[in-house]
């Protein structure tokens, strides 16, 4: 059986690593399967068809700032789409399959989006291979700056946020991005509010009110069980 290939586009805060591990384990608890990390800066991809299905990690940088690495991983991201496996895209990677097929990344209007928020879905939703199942609205873990803009040609909207109106967002018949962070639990949703928080009060957003909203989203955690079911 293949592996699901971990699109590690960045690393999660030094201070959580210490103590949680990094993304590609979250992802690896949350899948419950055979994973290969595959680093997006590495200046040689592997063939995406070694693979079962992608999931691409969120990042510190930003998908609107074309860094060398990420335009090449957008390249790569096109040809596995094109042979139609599965890929979910998940914060940064969720920008990065909007930009790379022809949408619009960058600053979201509406601020900064951290926290447990409420996820509202689309009517139509139900009739979505991932999605279907779940339960409207449902929280999950966000934390992110910049969001999609503009869709890209054909994709769909099934999920939006009071901030992010494109907050969940299928691309094409095997690819969906969700702004959202599945891997993430109350935890460590509590620990990016602590390191975050001198950004936070500068930009005039209450800490404490939201770490007393956090909670568990174990609806949104299940996304990553539904993408592995589909993968095989």
């Amino acid at each position: 059986m293949k592996p699901i290939a971990i699109l590690k586009t960045g690393t999660t805060i030094a201070s959580i690593a210490a103590r949680r591990g990094d993304f590609s384990a979250w992802f690896q608890a949350g899948l419950g399967q055979s994973i290969c990390i595959v680093d997006a800066q590495s200046a040689a991809l592997p063939p995406a068809d070694e693979f079962a299905g992608i999931v691409v990690t969120g990042s510190a940088a930003m998908v609107s700032q074309r860094l060398d690495w990420s335009e090449r991983a957008g390249d790569w991201l096109l040809q596995a789409i094109s042979s139609k496996l599965p890929v979910l895209g998940v914060c940064y990677g969720h920008q990065l399959l909007a930009q790379a097929l022809g949408g619009v990344v960058g600053k979201n209007p509406n601020g900064r989006e951290i926290g447990s928020k409420l996820i509202t879905l689309q009517a139509d939703y139900s009739d979505d291979p991932l999605l279907q199942g779940l339960r409207s609205p449902l929280y999950a873990q966000t934390t992110h700056e910049e969001s999609v803009l503009e869709l890209p040609a054909n994709a769909q909207v099934l999920a939006t946020t009071e901030q992010d109106p494109q907050h969940v967002i299928r691309f094409t018949e095997t690819a969906w991005g969700v702004q959202f962070h599945p891997e993430f639990d109350a935890d460590i949703m509590r620990n990016y509010l602590h390191a975050r928080r001198a950004n936070l009060e500068q930009e005039g957003l209450d800490t404490e009110a939201l770490l007393a909203e956090v909670r568990e989203t174990p609806q949104a955690w299940s996304l990553l069980q539904r993408f592995a079911q589909l993968v095989h």
